[in-house]
């Protein structure tokens, strides 16, 4: 298969019946697979990305534990989930993404209070709008989807600040909508 290995996403989403936004990447990395957590690469800067757009104080921290990232998480009303639930891929190159089955989001959907759907990353926006928002559109479930950046060491043009910029402004943006 020239350097294509099928993978299966292993573990579930992250959320609770009080999440208000989604934040769908593609597919986790090798390490994300292997910590069964979400952006677990060292380099990936979506960790740091969401302290400064979230925490309140120096001690709201994200952690670098699945368990502390997932609390940060929950304790911010934030879902995490992926797009994609299995596919062939080479490495972690979402360019080369093929033979895609999307995550069902149907059920988190109906039951968290979801408002907002961010995704993270060309290739997930690209996968949500063409797999993913036909199904909830059959299902009846109409959520405005905003594309943000790659936190992805591969994404090395943008700088964090970059990144904190950007998905500060579309997150409070969307917040500050629901107040």
């Amino acid at each position: 298969m020239n350097g294509y290995t099928h993978v299966e996403h292993g573990f579930g989403p992250v959320w609770d019946n009080a999440s208000r936004l989604l934040i769908l990447g593609s597919m986790p990395s090798p390490k994300s697979r292997e910590a069964s957590f979400y952006y677990m690469h060292p380099r990936n800067r979506f960790w740091p990305v969401m302290e400064a757009v979230f925490a309140d104080d120096a001690d709201d921290v994200t952690g670098d534990t699945a368990d502390s990232r997932r609390a940060f998480a929950l304790r911010h009303h934030f879902a995490l989930w992926d797009v994609i639930a299995s596919c062939d891929i080479t490495g972690a190159a979402d360019s080369s993404i093929r033979n895609v089955v999307p995550n069902d989001l149907v059920p988190i959907l109906h039951t968290a209070p979801i408002t907002h759907i961010f995704t993270t990353g060309a290739k997930s926006a690209q996968l949500y709008r063409t797999l993913i928002k036909p199904r909830l559109a059959g299902e009846g479930i109409s959520i405005p989807m905003t594309p943000l950046p790659s936190t992805s060491p591969a994404n090395a043009s943008m700088h964090l600040s970059d990144l904190v910029a950007r998905y500060s402004n579309a997150m409070r943006n969307v917040l500050s909508s629901q107040d």
